[in-house]
């Protein structure tokens, strides 16, 4: 049996949910000398973003597939948290035999998996494994996720009807519509498993939070106080993916970029999984062609119906996404923007000298990213708890601006002109990016040999490493 202290992680599906938790995996195996199995439940085929990311993990670090399971029973209409939860749960029977091999041939100390995770910690606990979380999101978040039974039992109504703003510990008070999408209807069946998931969060020996103390300290602080049956909370952030892992070429941008002044293009981008309507899509290119600033933009085919129609698949459909901007914008736009289907290299861009500001869906990851290279940003927010993220980012941390939304739920084209304009030369955006800057320098101390978020993972990985395995 191998002697190398050995950890199963299942990462929930979503290109957002695996990146983190395999930079994470990278640190244990680079610092600390484990060796991890990645297990991955799936729904169907991976995407080409899946395979090429999977196929450039470090040396300590394999992955499995379990066999996709079935969806036919679900309604069309179906929450992406109730389709990520369920792919679990039917995946227990395969994730079974895997741990009986895992079992056999290493040692093996802890199951790590991600926010949806949690009805695998009964394999964990029938082998006797140790389970923990690993909540891929702000501590902000994972707060409102311990503090939700209590919110559920003594609420009435549905939280965005709340006349008050709702009280999260250690976090700034925040409207009940600004909380992430699953929980804005208590009756669906996303809310329910959501609260299914933090009820058990109880039951693992840690949680790991991609986050760190400058970026949220009331939060931080919160979750490091003892309570009965809360388990210790490990902030170990920001983990970001350096570079890109990906094969697609993004030179044409980079060499764009090369030729731009210092600090003066905005890119602009929605994650992996954001698209926008098509109305939206045009009053976003009308708005960044009035604001006469630099861009680079990656565009995606609109979608009228939801904000993440390329969750499950980055690909998304085969339809040129450039056949649905405005007449004549790619001429008009052709010395100061530049305009790339689908896909670029996101953490080349924003670490990039000419990038001087960052419009985005507020997705963590991408969040982290801006914060390590010391971006300012636009508050754009699509799905999932990306609204709670723009409401830290703009009204706590305060480094990033956030345009409004008309009565007709559209950001019109001249208050993007006037949040791009105002981040790229106004006053405001010199505040930002001043708060921005010290942000970027905390998260490189937290990361240093005597960093916070250094020393947490060595006590953590001292704790695993430690763990004497009765299976």
């Amino acid at each position: 049996m191998e002697q190398t202290p050995h950890i199963a992680m299942v990462p929930t599906p979503g290109m957002g949910h695996l990146i983190p938790i395999v930079e994470f995996a990278k640190r244990l195996i680079l610092q600390h000398n484990f060796s991890i199995t990645l297990i991955l439940p799936t729904g169907g085929p991976l995407s080409q973003a899946q395979k090429t990311f999977l196929e450039a993990l470090p040396n300590g670090m394999s992955y499995l597939l379990l066999p996709p399971v079935n969806f036919d029973d679900l309604p069309s209409d179906d929450k992406i948290e109730t389709r990520i939860s369920l792919t679990i749960t039917r995946s227990l029977p395969s994730l079974r035999q895997v741990f009986k091999q895992l079992v056999a041939t290493t040692r093996l100390v802890a199951l790590v998996v991600d926010l949806f995770g949690t009805d695998t910690f009964d394999v964990a606990n029938e082998f006797k494994v140790s389970p923990y979380i690993f909540f891929p999101s702000t501590a902000m978040a994972l707060s409102l996720f311990l503090h939700l039974p209590n919110l559920d039992e003594s609420v009435t109504c549905e939280y965005r009807d709340l006349p008050e703003p709702v009280q999260i510990p250690g976090c700034i008070p925040i409207h009940g519509r600004e909380l992430l999408d699953p929980v804005q209807d208590r009756k669906n069946d996303a809310y329910k498993w959501v609260l299914h998931h933090v009820k058990r969060y109880r039951l693992a020996e840690g949680i790991m939070v991609n986050s760190f103390k400058d970026l949220e300290p009331g939060a931080v602080k919160a979750l490091q106080e003892e309570e009965p049956g809360k388990p210790p909370v490990y902030p170990i952030g920001p983990l970001v993916q350096m570079g890109s892992s990906s094969q697609i070429d993004g030179s044409e941008c980079l060499r764009w970029l090369g030729d731009q002044p210092s600090g003066s293009v905005l890119f602009i981008s929605f994650g992996s999984g954001g698209t926008l309507s098509y109305e939206q899509l045009n009053e976003l290119a009308f708005g960044l062609e009035i604001s006469e600033q630099r861009f680079l933009w990656v565009v995606r085919t609109p979608n009228n119906k939801v904000a993440n129609a390329t969750y499950f698949n980055v690909q998304g459909p085969k339809k040129d996404p450039f056949d649905f901007l405005p007449k004549g914008f790619l001429e008009r736009t052709k010395g100061c923007g530049l305009v790339v289907p689908s896909w670029a290299p996101q953490a080349q861009i924003l670490s990039h000298g000419s990038t001087g500001g960052f419009l985005t869906h507020c997705g963590w990851n991408s969040t982290l990213e801006s914060v390590v290279n010391g971006i300012p940003l636009i508050a754009w927010p699509l799905y999932a708890e990306q609204k709670m993220n723009a409401v830290i980012l703009t009204e706590d941390i305060k480094v990033a601006l956030r345009p409004k939304v008309d009565e007709n739920g559209l950001v019109g084209r001249l208050e993007i002109a006037k949040a791009v304009k105002s981040l790229m030369e106004g006053e405001e955006g010199k505040h930002v990016r001043s708060r921005m800057k010290g942000l970027k320098d905390a998260a490189a101390k937290v990361l240093s040999e005597d960093g916070s978020s250094n020393k947490t993972l060595s006590e953590l990985a001292f704790k695993l490493k430690n763990k004497i395995v009765s299976h």
